[in-house]
């Protein structure tokens, strides 16, 4: 396996934990009752919850060019060490981003943001190149 695939693997597991990790505060927030109801008047999350929420969906956005670069990158053979060393900014930037936007880290939150979707574009442009 590439260490662009094992990053891509790897950012696929921070998702899911992303996703564990916002589900049960939520959950806590809002009750267990109201969590396994029907959601027809679901609450809106506040505070640490919502936050976890908002960065689970961002990392959403970002993993779909980083996929598409790992993809590319696979299927055309170019692996190459800007690409992994992009690969893994990328997954790190993400793993800064959740406490960085847990704990509001202004501007550091948008500078890690940028580092992480350039580091995938990046990626992206190496094989055109």
């Amino acid at each position: 396996m590439t260490p662009e695939l094992t990053a891509l693997a790897l950012a696929g597991i921070l998702q899911l934990l992303q996703l564990m990790i916002y589900v049960i505060a939520g959950d806590r927030q809002i009750g267990l009752k109201t969590a396994m109801g029907n959601r027809d008047d679901k609450p809106e999350l506040t505070g640490i919850p919502a936050r976890l929420q908002r960065a689970y969906n961002n990392h959403f956005e970002s993993l779909a060019l980083f996929t598409i670069a790992v993809i590319v990158i696979t299927l055309s053979n170019q692996s190459s060490p800007l690409t992994q060393c992009c690969a893994w900014i990328y997954l790190a930037a993400r793993i800064l981003y959740i406490p960085a936007y847990i704990f509001g880290l202004s501007p550091w939150r948008s500078v890690i943001w940028t580092v992480g979707i350039g580091a995938a574009a990046l990626m992206l442009l190496a094989t055109l190149f």
